[in-house]
């Protein structure tokens, strides 16, 4: 049985329909990414996961589902709860406690006894690389630190799913990294159920599987190497001055089907087959606009590439969420 199971889900605010209708499930030992631009309804989903919202029923003859390691989270609430590990957004933990105070507060509330939270707590910090700042208050650790204390605390009374809604937002690189190795580590030695929202690509390809979110929607869901294999022999990248022109250029051909900019390069999505056409036009058109190129190739599609084609509805696809 998966560990989050989620049928026929909707949430409105007002006249905005933030969740709209959606359904997913996620494996024990699986880290499944919700990815989507800000707005697209990951937080309303996370929160009605963990019991913070209630949802609302819109469609007559479908049943809400929303299980926990099985329980019903709404019929069951509390139980459901035990089974989960939440961190939020914005950081929730009491800035004058110190990192220990802080697991011990959260631990006795979860009703753990002394003798088990004790060993449990030195265990989790040991994890997560807070060991040596036990004493350190709450609210003199850094950004990454932060969210290792966050992550420690949902750790605290041994979940089986863990809920983190964009955990990385406003770390450096570095952190990420190193948050996400955790995260790793935490499946593969204690096999818990994860889902993960996240605005970032290169954090959703980590993902065994993913879903793309939109206004409320789950668009696509699949594995990341699947997803991009839609896209196979249909990317190229460009790179050269001034990327402007090269851009407006590339969109005059006909085999081309978008330009966006990646930064300090282009991707082109072009007509499958027509690579060979594409780069010998611009070859031949950029230098007589004044341009200059110096590296133009096939790749293998990003996520980005993915998820761009499947809001212009260029390649229409069916989701796996089909009926909804």
């Amino acid at each position: 049985m998966p560990h989050i199971q989620i049928s026929h889900l909707s949430k409105a605010f007002g006249d905005t329909l933030a969740v709209d209708d959606i359904s997913l499930q996620v494996e024990t030992g699986e880290i499944y990414g919700l990815i989507g631009p800000d707005g697209a309804g990951k937080t309303t989903t996370i929160r009605l996961l963990c019991g913070a919202l209630q949802p609302n029923r819109f469609k007559i003859g479908y049943e809400t589902v929303i299980q926990i390691a099985g329980v019903d989270m709404l019929k069951q609430t509390d139980p459901a709860r035990a089974q989960l590990g939440y961190l939020p957004q914005r950081f929730s933990m009491y800035e004058e406690l110190t990192v220990m105070e802080n697991l011990r507060f959260f631990a006795e509330v979860r009703g753990i006894s002394e003798a088990t939270w004790q060993p449990r707590c030195m265990q989790i910090l040991e994890f997560v690389g807070l060991a040596d700042f036990i004493n350190r208050r709450a609210g003199q650790l850094s950004g990454g630190m932060r969210q290792k204390l966050g992550l420690a605390v949902a750790l605290v009374h041994s979940p089986t799913v863990l809920l983190l809604d964009e955990p990385t937002t406003g770390v450096d690189p570095v952190t990420r990294q190193d948050f996400w190795q955790l995260i790793i580590r935490l499946v593969a030695e204690e096999g818990v159920a994860v889902l993960v929202s996240t605005p970032y690509m290169d954090e959703a390809a980590r993902c065994a599987r993913v879903g793309f979110m939109r206004l409320g929607k789950i668009l696509l869901e699949g594995k990341p190497d699947e997803l991009r294999a839609t896209l196979n022999g249909r990317i190229l990248e460009v790179h050269g001055e001034p990327l402007p022109m090269l851009r407006d250029l590339a969109r005059k051909d006909i085999n081309v089907e978008d330009a966006q900019m990646f930064g300090d390069r282009l991707h082109l999505r072009i007509q499958l087959g027509s690579a060979q056409a594409v780069i010998e036009h611009l070859q031949t058109i950029v230098p007589t606009q004044g341009g200059r190129l110096t590296r133009l190739r096939q790749i293998t599609p990003q996520l980005e590439d993915v998820f761009i084609d499947l809001l212009e509805g260029q390649s229409p696809r069916n989701s796996p969420q089909g009926g909804r």
